[in-house]
């Protein structure tokens, strides 16, 4: 997959999680006034002013995305680019070392 592939689906992903939050929020405030602790219009306006931020501050809103992306790859033990290439370095250095080996057993 190349960089512009990967970035088009995580900015899918962004705007699939900025809708799936907001639905969530939705429900949250409709069961917080069904318990009574938010009356309906409290509601409403907790979720006009939550989206409202959202629309706002997109790129904040994309910089969390990706901090908790990043923390959710890590928890399962994805290798971040720096680390993959720090290991194909040293499996070049390795196959120098076998290869200069080798070539020393057959002089």
């Amino acid at each position: 997959m190349d960089a512009n592939n990967f970035l088009k689906q995580m900015l899918l992903i962004g705007v699939g999680t900025t809708s799936f939050v907001a639905d969530k929020v939705r429900e949250v405030s409709e069961e917080w006034v069904r318990e009574g602790r938010l009356n309906p219009e409290q509601a409403r306006a907790f979720v006009e002013d939550l989206l409202q931020q959202l629309r706002n501050d997109p790129l904040e809103w994309e910089g969390q995305v990706q901090r908790q992306f990043r923390n959710i790859m890590q928890d399962f033990g994805v290798a971040r680019q720096p680390e993959i290439d720090e290991l194909r370095g040293r499996i070049d250095r390795l196959e120098r070392q076998v290869r200069d080996l080798e070539n020393k057993l057959w002089r």
